[in-house]
Formats: structure tokens, sequence, C-alpha cells
């Protein structure tokens, strides 16, 4: 898969200089095979809406002159007015509409009611579905976008490239690496006549996917989704299962980092904790005038470059075990007993390294952030 992602982003770096277009990824003789997809052409589109709405609405006279008028709108995407034919011809599709396009109106959560019909007629399933995954694309709500989208394949709809594109960055969102790989490298090599603009931010989206490791970086990116979701009103048990993956990827990445600092270091100052007299290491709480990087009681910040390792109330692991307490009891705490549990926290961080406690401040004001925790959510 890596090689694979690898050519294909040469490849869409290639095509968007123009010194090559990528070839199909099969023979397109191999029945199983996937094809070259092409949008398909708007007078064509307008004419199959046409079909559909007179169909839908009994030949309304009225809503059939609505139809003119928008689609005499020619500066609009063809979905867009795809989306307000099918709006025109369905109650529910038009309320839906309504709420995936207002930004300050709750999300749908789940797949909607009018998308789960399967026996719908596939013209309209497909492309509403589409138009609405857009809408929540553009709005990161990449969980209903992309549950969404699972419900047709690209063929069915009136635009391919748009719909493996924000599958693609749906897929992203939510950190599913393999499969935001596969979706591009179809989008590359299948969509090929897709918007410049998609490839752009294709070929964006590859090669920060090849740089996902399990570091800070990462931690980071779920932190990112954490309070994705939550801005979106996605708090939950999904929510929390996030938290507490960040919380343990902290621990993972600090408890490796302190190992590392014991190996370089040789193990401290020795068995009998004297240090060398002569400007070695210092013992825990020593008192070269400095403090140690991680004593107990530090008169300097610690280097970007070291991490608390010794006893005292500046060990990292204190810190995670009072961010578990800290997230757990959220929802429990009176604003009284949150500022004084947030500031202990607080307290601890400010004994690490600057790039750990960014890390670990972010952490915490998102966990302040949250009406409650653990209580009173919607399950996701």
């Amino acid at each position: 898969m890596k090689i694979k992602l690898w050519l294909a982003g040469l490849a869409l770096t290639a095509a968007l200089v123009g010194s090559a277009r990528p070839a199909l990824a099969q023979d397109k003789k191999d029945p199983g095979a996937f094809g070259a997809l092409e949008p398909t052409a708007p007078d064509v589109v307008k004419a199959r809406a046409q079909t559909w709405l007179k169909k839908a609405t009994n030949d309304d006279a009225a809503k059939l002159q609505t139809f003119n008028t928008i689609w005499a709108r020619s500066d609009r995407p063809t979905l867009e007015n795809l989306a307000d034919t099918f709006a025109l011809g369905n109650a529910d599709a038009a309320k839906l509409l309504a709420v995936a396009r207002n930004v300050d109106a709750p999300p749908p959560l789940g797949m909607p009611d009018v998308l789960k019909d399967t026996k719908a007629d596939p013209f309209f399933r497909a492309n509403f579905g589409l138009a609405i995954a857009r809408q929540l694309s553009n709005r990161r709500v990449h969980e209903e976008a992309l549950l969404i989208l699972k419900g047709f394949t690209p063929e069915q709809t009136i635009d391919p490239a748009a719909y493996l594109f924000h599958r693609a960055v749906s897929e992203h969102g939510l950190l599913k690496k393999d499969d935001a790989g596969s979706t591009i490298v179809r989008l590359i090599q299948d969509a090929v006549d897709s918007p410049e603009r998609y490839k752009t931010v294709a070929t964006l989206m590859l090669l920060d996917m090849q740089t996902w490791k399990k570091d800070l970086g990462n931690v980071a990116r779920l932190m990112d989704n954490s309070e994705r979701r939550l801005d979106v009103g996605r708090g939950g048990p999904e929510t929390q299962k996030i938290q507490k993956e960040i919380i343990s990827r902290l621990d993972e990445l600090i408890k490796e980092l302190e190992n590392k600092a014991k190996k370089k270091g040789g193990g401290g100052g020795g068995g009998g904790g004297g240090g060398d007299p002569n400007g070695g290491s210092c013992p825990d709480g020593g008192s070269d005038g400095q403090g140690s990087a991680g004593g107990a009681n530090p008169k300097n910040p610690m280097q970007d470059s070291q991490i608390a390792t010794n006893g005292g109330s500046g060990r990292v692991d204190d810190i995670t075990k009072q961010l578990k307490k800290l997230q757990d009891g959220w929802g429990k705490m009176s604003p009284a007993e949150r500022a004084k549990a947030t500031q202990e926290v607080e307290d601890l961080v400010e004994r690490l390294s600057p790039i750990h406690r960014d890390a670990f401040r972010r952490y915490i004001e998102e966990i302040a952030n949250q009406p409650a925790i653990g209580g009173g959510a919607k399950k996701q």
C-alpha cells in the first residue's frame, strides 16, 4: 500500500505540472475493473432531473416553473441545481438540505431517514446523498458524510470525482489512513479529469499521511479530531473513546521518552545518588544552582529536548493520572471543583518542557470546554 500511495502521489504531482497523466488502475476489459470515471453532462442531468420531478410531483405546473428558474442559474454547480430539484419534489429532502446547508444548525445524526430506503430511485438516492455528504464534509461532519457515501458508488452519481474527493477528505479527517489512501488512488487513476483543486488537495493529503507516526503529531491529530467532534455536537462515548486514546498515547510517548532519557543519562548519578562532584549529573532535587531538569522543584523551565524523568510532583505519569481523573469526573464536578482540579494539573504541567506543556495544556482546555463528560451526552 505504501508503494502504491507513493507512486500515486508521484503520478499526481506529474499531472499537476502537466507532464503526464496516470494510467488507469486496471484493464477496462476486465469486468471487475474500475474504468474511467467521468462527470455527466449538465444538459443530460437537467433532462433526468426534470423527468424525476414530473413523476415526483405529478406534473405540478408551478413546481416545473420553479425548476426552470433553478436551472436558469448556470453559475451554480450542477449538483447544487440537482439538489434543489430534489428538494422541490420531496419535502423530507427539502428539510434535510436546509439543515445541511445551515452552518448554525446542528448537523444530522446518523443516516438521514430520506436516504435509508435502498429501494428508492437510485438517481435520487445517490445524487441527493452526494449533495448532502458534500455539505457535511465541508462542515467537517465527517462521520455522517462518510456514512452516507458508503450507501452508493461513485458510478451512480453525476460527479464521481466529487464523490471520491469528499470521501477521501472525510476518511482523512477521521484518520482512516488506509481507506483514505485507497480512495485517493482511485481519484487519481480513474477520475483523471477531476478539477485541479481536487488533485492539489489529494496530493497534500497523501503527503500528509506519509508523515503520520505515533508521536506528538499523532496526539495532536487525535486532539483535533476530538475537538472537531465537540464542535459539531458529537460528544458522547465515541468522543470519550478518542480522549482516552489521547491519554494512552501521551502516556506511551512520555514513557518512551523517559526510557530514552534514562539510557542517555546512563541511569542518573549512580546508586548512591551523590552524582559527579566535577559537574556531572546531580541527584534528584540536587542543588546545582539550576535544579535538575526533571526535579520536583526546578528553578528554571526545562529545555525543549528534555522531559521530567525523576520523582516528585513533576512526574509525567502523575499528570496523566490527574488528567484521567479530571476527564472521568468532569461532568460531576461543581465549577469550583473544576477550577481547582484544572489548576492542580496545570501546576504539574508547568514543570514539563515547552513542547510537552503545549500538548497537555491543549488537552486540558479541550476537557474544560465540555459541559459534561460521561453524563447526558448523545451516544455516537
